[in-house]
Parts: C-alpha cells; structure tokens; sequence
C-alpha cells in the first residue's frame, strides 16, 4: 500500500513539475496562473517527487509466505 502511495506521489509531482515549468516558459496560463506564481506547482511538484521517491525507496519488499 505505501509503494503504491509512493507511486502516485511521484506521479503527481511529475505531472506538478512539468506544468510549472510549461506555465513558466509561456509566461502563465492566462488568468489562472501568472509567470512568478507558476513557481507554486513547481516547488509543490518538487515535494512530492522527492518525497515519492524516498518513500517507494524506504520500503522493504515483504515476502508472501
């Protein structure tokens, strides 16, 4: 359950990363986002790849016997 948790967090920050760096590059998404304000879902982004990461990263496989 944690991996997958892990998984989707990464995920996520992914998918944050990418559209604060596209918002930034474009000079904002119109009303919604402005230039500087992008850094939000960038830095946001940013948390939860490294903490998806660490967390897939921590947990040990268990054995199912």
């Amino acid at each position: 359950m944690k991996r997958t948790f892990g998984a989707v967090l990464t995920i996520l920050g992914i998918i944050g990363i990418i559209w604060g760096a596209y918002a930034f590059v474009m000079g904002g998404d119109g009303a919604m986002i402005g230039k500087f304000t992008s850094a939000v879902p960038f830095l946001i982004g940013l948390i939860f790849f490294f903490a998806g990461i660490n967390l897939v990263k921590t947990i040990k496989d268990s054995d199912s016997r």
